[in-house]
């Protein structure tokens, strides 16, 4: 069998497994709502063009016509329309919100330990998350501080403040690409970056980081539980508008993620014998850092610092597929969505909503220790 085709095969049984999830968890919460409902609630709000309406614009003898599409659904599925809105309004997005972030960071995470070529990488082994947790709790400690009145002429005062769900995941993504081209910046000499000094680099960052993270959470005042609410990692409240926002992002890096798989396997040979096999070395370790970077960023900026699931998907799955990246970087990124969809359920499941880092560290880190004792994490 072929590599694509492997690669397809496997790809396409974890998106079944990622559509299971995603219908059972949309069933589970304090309405139950049976999962056949579910899909046919969801399909009732798929929509498409289905005709040009004619509308007429302007007022007294000049009335210019003017076209626009109407859109209907190709289903009519009898649903309770409390349960239409429960799914589709409520959970659906959190559930896609979780899919994608879970996708961008096995993604960055099988990235990162075949870049560095080390079991114990993850997305945040360039400072990405302490970065973005500096933004993210920079902004909600002191939201005034990072917003302004503007006067215009002709318009007057303009208010520049950004609402407290946007101002943070702004910050955050902003403090991730910050951080993460610091680290860069720091190991990069004669336009080499050598990938122990950017390791080094990223330590060190990551530790100034942390002391930055202290001070603010010192700060907090009142804030305090906002802040410890981020930083484990959060999904609720999530909207359709940043469900959007995500989906633009994400998979366009992923494709120029997967683009590179074939590179990041020669890579692991070593730098030199990259070379020797005609690899431009350099430009594809910063593609593949800033790509990751990004899609890290766009990850944590809705959800929060969310651990484990960069570091342990990716090793699950090399077991199980192989070390080849072209088959290791998708399906390893369709498993990330999965679990973390899953570890989403199970934070909201109870009668107390968890953040669902804890949840996500209570299920990684026995995985780890379990991969440990069984010998199964190596160097790459």
């Amino acid at each position: 069998m072929s590599t694509w085709t492997r690669a397809s095969v496997w790809s396409a049984g974890l998106a079944v497994v990622l559509v299971a999830v995603a219908v059972v968890s949309a069933a589970i919460g304090p309405v139950r709502i049976p999962p056949a409902e579910v899909v046919k609630a969801v399909l009732n709000a798929v929509t498409v063009p289905a005709g040009i309406e004619a509308s007429s614009d302007g007022t007294g003898a000049l009335m210019l016509p003017g076209l626009g599409l109407t859109y209907a659904s190709p289903f009519a599925f009898p649903v309770d329309d409390v349960h239409a809105q429960i799914v589709v309004g409520v959970r659906l997005p959190r559930i896609l919100m979780a899919a994608l972030v879970g996708f961008a960071l096995a993604a960055a995470g099988t990235v990162m330990q075949g870049f560095f070529r080390n079991p114990m990488a993850d997305p945040s082994i360039i400072g990405v998350s302490s970065g973005a947790a500096v933004g993210a709790v920079a902004f909600i400690v002191f939201p005034a501080a990072l917003s302004a009145t503007v006067t215009l002429p002709l318009i007057g005062a303009v208010g520049l403040g950004l609402s407290h769900g946007a101002g943070v995941s702004l910050f955050a993504f902003a403090g991730a690409l910050a951080a993460a081209f610091g680290v860069y910046a720091i190991a990069t000499r004669h336009g080499r970056t050598p990938v122990a000094t950017l390791l080094l680099a990223g330590v060190a960052v990551q530790t100034f980081l942390g002391a930055v993270i202290s001070y603010l959470q010192l700060q907090a005042g009142e804030s305090l539980r906002r802040v410890v609410a981020w930083l484990m990692g959060h999904l609720s409240g999530a909207s359709w508008s940043e469900v959007a926002v995500t989906a633009v992002v994400v998979p366009p890096l992923f494709v120029l993620l997967l683009v590179y798989a074939r590179d990041l396997n020669v890579l692991l040979l070593g730098e030199e014998e990259a070379r020797g096999l005609g690899i431009a070395v350099e430009r594809t370790k910063r593609i593949l850092l800033g790509a990751s970077a990004l899609i890290t960023a766009a990850g944590v900026a809705f959800a929060g610092i969310i651990g484990f699931v960069g570091l342990i998907v990716p090793h699950i799955l090399r077991l199980v597929v192989g070390p080849d990246h072209r088959v290791l970087l998708p399906t390893a990124a369709l498993a990330g969505g999965s679990f973390l969809v899953a570890a989403d359920t199970v934070a909201r499941a109870g009668s107390t909503e968890l953040p669902v880092g804890i949840v996500t560290a209570a299920v990684g880190a026995p995985v780890f220790v379990y991969l440990l004792s069984n010998r199964e994490v190596h160097e790459l």
